[in-house]
C-alpha cells in the first residue's frame, strides 16, 4: 500500500502570505484524503500536483476555525467542477459533533447547492477532553427543527474498550479517531495498516540454518 502525504498549511490562528492555515492531504490509490481544512486551503491546493476532485474523505480534528473555514468554501468549488450524478459515492466527512450543523447552515445560509452527495459522520466527545468551562454541549444543536436537507451520517460515540472511535476498515486498513486535549474538544486520527502475511518460506530458513 503506497501512502503520501503532502502539507497544504501549517500555519496556527490566520493564514500568512507564506504559510496556510492547518491542512494536510495523504494520498492513497488515486484518492485523496484532506485532513482539517483551514482557510485558503483551495490555493494551496492549486499549487500543489495534487487534484481537489480526487478528495473522497475529508477530516477534521476540531472546530476551532483555522481548521474548518475552509471546508464549505472547498465544497461549492468541488461542486462548481461538477455535474449532477445520483450514482457518484459522496464524500465521507468525518468530526466534532455539531460540524453537520456548521455545514447544513453555512452552505443554506449562502444559498449554495452542491451537485454531489456528501455525509457527515460527528464524533461525539467527552467532557474530559477540553477544560471545563469550554466545554459546549451539541448534541442537542437543531433539535426540534425540520432539516429535510441536512446531510445523513452518523454519530460515533467513544468504544470504552478500544479508547477510540472507529471510523472506517477496508482490506487494508483501519482508521479510528481518538481523544485530545485542546481548548475545545478535539480528536486525533490513526491509520493503521493490517499485517499482511509474508512470502518467506520460513522452514526453508529455518532448513538452512
Amino acid at each position: 500500500m503506497s501512502l503520501e502525504i503532502t502539507f497544504l498549511g501549517t500555519g496556527s490562528a490566520f493564514p500568512s502570505p507564506a504559510r496556510g492555515a492547518s491542512a494536510l492531504v495523504l494520498r492513497r490509490e488515486g484518492q485523496c484524503w484532506l485532513f482539517d481544512c483551514g482557510e485558503g486551503t483551495q490555493t494551496q491546493l492549486m499549487r500543489s500536483h495534487l487534484r481537489a476532485a480526487r478528495i473522497t474523505k475529508i477530516f477534521i480534528t476540531h472546530l476551532h476555525g483555522d481548521h474548518l473555514f475552509g471546508l464549505p468554501g472547498l465544497l461549492c468549488t468541488l461542486s462548481l467542477q461538477s455535474s449532477p450524478d445520483d450514482s457518484k459515492a459522496p464524500i465521507d466527512i468525518y468530526g466534532p459533533l455539531g460540524l453537520r450543523s456548521f455545514l447544513w447552515r453555512s452552505l443554506e445560509l449562502s444559498h449554495s447547492q452542491l451537485l454531489f452527495p456528501y455525509t457527515v459522520h460527528e464524533l461525539v466527545p467527552t467532557r474530559d477532553q477540553c477544560p471545563e468551562e469550554e466545554f459546549r454541549d451539541f448534541s442537542g444543536l437543531d433539535r426540534g427543527e425540520a432539516l429535510p436537507q441536512a446531510p445523513p451520517g452518523r454519530v460515533l460515540h467513544l468504544d470504552p474498550r478500544e479508547d477510540s472511535y472507529l471510523l472506517l476498515e477496508d482490506e487494508q486498513l483501519v482508521v479510528r479517531a481518538f481523544r485530545l486535549f485542546h481548548r475545545v474538544p478535539s480528536f486525533g486520527f490513526v491509520l493503521e495498516e493490517k499485517p499482511r502475511p509474508g512470502k518467506l518460506n520460513v522452514q526453508k530458513l529455518k532448513d538452512l540454518g
